[in-house]
């Protein structure tokens, strides 16, 4: 009998929503789907996403962060996470608290990494977080991370400036490797060269280059990216390379949004369609660029 893999553990700092799925709550299941153990610490508890334009519930701030990631030391686990995952940040107050629970991790386990997603904004949309948190994703958050999520216009802010070639993609993703990340996951890629009826997705590292391609759908659905970057995380914890981490999650994600789209949903079918997770139903080619 071959011996169990160890078991992962990550620590995912997000929002938290009763009804419907984004933050932790579009997180912390596809990450259990795959076996991983998840420790999630809301920073917010709120009825649905914002995006209804009504809700109900609270933020909370950088202490009441702190004081659950006490009580999580108190148990001596911290040594046994092996990554740490945020996404929106409410404050650059709850920013310090996840930043300083890094650097705890990191001390009781230095080969623990820290995966950010840079919620900043989005084309259309631009900038929808609160002033202060792009200084701080750029200047504290992504220096401290090992991994980042950005979609294509985050990344265009971090690196501040605007990409439009590939070529220029690239280097915007070197100047973002140059704060501090090994690996940058960019989503969301409308690069010259992406077909109109494509979305491209790009991952990052060591110099190298991976792209996948998927057909471009028409669903707009909340909580997509919180899924993509839990589960390349996840996928490269398990294989150590951007580019199978890419290869599978895309895959993923892709067949969820999918399922969504199919179903006219206004939520992402995140636990309808949760084989896509362990077997997606179609697959992407990864290409070097």
């Amino acid at each position: 009998m071959a011996p169990c893999a160890p078991v992962v553990n990550v620590l995912s700092i997000q929002s938290h929503v009763a009804y419907g799925h984004v933050g932790n709550s579009s997180a912390v299941f596809p990450l259990q789907r795959l076996g991983v153990e998840v420790w999630p610490v809301h920073t917010v508890q709120f009825s649905n996403h914002t995006g209804y334009g009504a809700w109900t519930g609270r933020v909370f701030d950088g202490q009441a962060v702190e004081e659950v990631v006490d009580g999580i030391a108190d148990r001596g686990v911290l040594g046994t996470a092996d990554a740490v995952l945020s996404g929106y940040l409410g404050s650059a107050d709850i920013g310090h608290a996840v930043v300083g629970t890094v650097a705890r991790v990191r001390a009781a386990n230095p080969d623990a990494v820290y995966c950010c997603d840079p919620v900043i904004g989005d084309v259309g949309r631009g900038v929808f977080v609160r002033p202060g948190i792009e200084e701080f994703m750029r200047d504290v958050a992504v220096p401290a991370a090992d991994l980042v999520t950005p979609n294509h216009y985050e990344l265009d802010l971090l690196a501040q400036t605007t990409t439009r070639s590939l070529a220029s993609v690239k280097d915007a993703v070197a100047a973002v490797q140059g704060m501090g990340p090994r690996v940058v996951l960019t989503t969301s890629l409308a690069a010259d060269d992406t077909p109109e009826d494509a979305v491209d997705l790009l991952a990052s590292e060591g110099g190298r280059h991976f792209r996948v391609r998927t057909p471009r759908l028409s669903v707009s659905v909340n909580g997509a990216g919180d899924a993509i970057a839990a589960l390349f995380l996840a996928h490269w914890l398990d294989t150590r390379s951007a580019g199978e981490a890419l290869s599978r999650a895309a895959a993923s994600v892709w067949g969820l949004l999918r399922r969504t789209e199919e179903a006219g949903s206004r939520e992402i079918l995140l636990v309808a369609a949760q084989e896509e997770y362990v077997s997606p139903s179609r697959t992407f080619p990864v290409e070097e660029v």
